[in-house]
């Protein structure tokens, strides 16, 4: 769907991103994860033509973004993290308005506009003052405007900023919808908006891609390492001392590179092994054969935050 190769762009003598190069598959939702002020909407206004890069090449399916960017724009529904919007038309009215400078005829406006309201789930708000919405309401029909034409490449940035956590969980509704009919690019530095929403992850620092993979990728390749957690019964009533001897004796598991308790649940210790490669086998015979109880145990995946913070912090 989508090809960088050293895209760059500078402002002036300053560097705002790149050289980058990736590639996105038809179909997926991507995420471009990083601090404010990386360069993630400057980015994004590149893949959307809305900037003009200072080197470096693009393309989106076989257009070519550099040489030919009103042809792409045509491919491509953005919304920027301010929705372009006209506060004194209705909804209709402006979605109608939209869709004609697409280049939508009347025919295909009829039949696309209930549906996009629909999807969007601002059909009862058809005939209301945009100024009128609340910021929610507006940021859907920002939304509405960049799919109205059935782009192949959806570009939305920072989709839920501002909102309040009734509207974020409406928004990622609305995504997750969006996902089934387009290639859909996502920008945040929000982390639970990356992790439930999006199949892979671009992470940006400083103008730069630092990674890039799916949350499991991240986390088990990119900062090496086999996490599993593991919980067992403890041997006296207060659990004293059984911390210390659980942790000793998984330790000395070759591989093993840290042990780290994580209290209790439900009434059993709880522990998260960390190693060089898989050593689950290995954890559960070791207490097994120590006479510890095994009630769960089962791969640790390292949170979206903790994997984020690590590649950041260890470039600064």
């Amino acid at each position: 769907m989508l090809r960088a190769s050293g895209l760059t762009k500078y402002f002036r003598k300053k560097r705002a991103v790149g050289p980058v190069s990736f590639e996105i598959e038809q179909g997926q939702t991507v995420g471009f994860l990083g601090l404010n002020g990386v360069g993630k909407t400057t980015l994004l206004r590149l893949i959307a033509c809305d900037l003009r890069p200072s080197a470096g090449s693009l393309m989106v399916r076989d257009i070519d973004g550099v040489r030919d960017p009103h042809r792409l724009r045509r491919l491509v529904g953005f919304l920027p993290q301010r929705p372009p919007l006209y506060e004194e038309m209705t909804v209709g009215d402006y979605l109608q308005f939209a869709g004609r400078i697409r280049g939508m005829d009347e025919t295909q406006l009829r039949d696309r506009l209930p549906m996009v309201e629909e999807i969007t789930n601002i059909t009862h708000k058809h005939g209301e003052i945009i100024r009128h919405l609340s910021h929610g309401y507006r940021q859907r029909v920002g939304m509405a405007q960049a799919v109205l034409h059935d782009p192949d490449l959806l570009i939305l940035d920072e989709p839920t900023h501002g909102l309040d956590p009734a509207q974020i969980v409406e928004i990622r509704a609305v995504i997750r919808g969006l996902k089934e009919h387009h290639t859909v690019l996502i920008s945040s530095h929000n982390l639970p908006e990356i992790s439930q929403t999006c199949d892979q992850i671009l992470v940006l620092d400083a103008g730069e891609i630092i990674a890039a993979g799916t949350e499991e990728d991240l986390a088990g390749n990119l900062l090496k390492g086999q996490h599993v957690e593991v919980s067992v019964l403890p041997r006296s009533a207060n659990g004293a001392g059984d911390v210390s001897s659980v942790t000793d004796l998984l330790r000395q598991i070759p591989g093993v590179t840290k042990v780290q308790s994580e209290g209790t649940a439900n009434g059993a210790l709880v522990f998260v092994v960390e190693a060089k490669e898989d050593r689950a086998a290995d954890v559960c015979r070791v207490l097994v054969q120590g006479g510890w109880g095994v009630v769960r145990l089962e791969p640790s995946q390292r949170k979206l935050e903790s994997v984020f913070l690590e590649l950041v912090q260890g470039r600064s």
